[in-house]
């Protein structure tokens, strides 16, 4: 599975980089976000595979840092790039004769960026809640990897501090990208259902369904990681779910934008053909 989730990501980036006709707002986003992708499944999968080959599930304190930084920086990013992909449908749809000078090369570029900025406070935010917290000379981690919430349960020192913080990094940023995606599948869907036409209509929510169905996926399985490291006692249950939230989202973004999607399925082809 890991190793389709890179193949996948990868092809999906060099069809796009390779293409001129793909050198649009929307497949730029999408390069970036299976950029994200690669880097969100390879800070902690490569590390438990060579913990089942080892029979070894040991990660010191700063690698434990480490890895939970680049798990929240690339965990992020991956909701923000899918943020800045609703928007760019939104403007695609409710503003399609300003949509070259609104989502100018410039704009892409400068809310990419952001996005890394504001990813990377993220993840210092999480190192500092877990810089307060204080451990007893070997802790045992009920996962796979540095999970934020369970090391919380396993601090010797007040966490009180550290809920709080928590808490706030889950509201703020987890809660502003699902307010502004909603928002912008609302206006984009009201301005659907004004066109007259059936046929604009299939081919406006074509263009939204790849999306949609990712940004779906994402935050559906990340509410059920939530909802098993909050309800569920089993650590069995938890790592499973991170699973599906680390490895299979990741891994299904390819076969969903290249499934779903004419114009990538037509650079495939051109690939291929370059290739054989």
């Amino acid at each position: 599975m890991y190793l389709v989730t890179i193949l996948g990501n990868l092809f999906i980036m060099l069809t796009i980089s390779s293409d001129s006709h793909l050198h649009t707002p929307m497949y730029f986003f999408l390069f970036n976000l299976s950029l994200a992708d690669i880097g969100f499944t390879s800070t902690t999968v490569p590390k438990m595979l060579m913990d089942i080959h080892t029979h070894r599930g040991v990660i010191s304190y700063t690698g434990c840092l480490i890895q939970l930084s680049f798990y929240s920086l690339f965990g992020y990013l991956d909701s923000l790039i899918l943020t800045v992909m609703a928007y760019d449908r939104f403007v695609a749809i409710c503003h399609p004769l300003h949509y070259p000078v609104i989502m100018n090369p410039q704009l892409c570029g400068l809310l990419v960026l952001l996005s890394l900025i504001i990813s990377l406070l993220d993840s210092q935010l999480h190192c500092v809640m877990v810089l307060k917290l204080m451990f007893s000379s070997d802790v045992e981690i009920p996962h796979f990897f540095c999970d934020p919430s369970k090391l919380l349960k396993l601090a010797c020192s007040d966490t009180s501090f550290g809920k709080v913080l928590f808490y706030f990094i889950v509201v703020i940023f987890g809660g502003v990208p699902v307010s502004l995606i909603t928002f912008s599948y609302i206006q984009i869907v009201s301005s659907i259902l004004r066109v007259p036409t059936s046929g604009v209509k299939y081919k406006a929510f074509t263009t939204c369904g790849s999306h949609l169905s990712a940004v779906c996926l994402f935050y559906g399985t990340g509410i059920g990681l939530c909802l098993s490291s909050v309800y569920s006692h089993s650590p069995r249950k938890s790592a499973a779910a991170s699973v599906v939230y680390m490895l299979v989202t990741p891994m299904l973004n390819p076969f969903i934008y290249s499934l779903r999607n004419r114009d990538i399925k037509i650079a495939l082809e051109r690939v291929l053909k370059r290739t054989s």
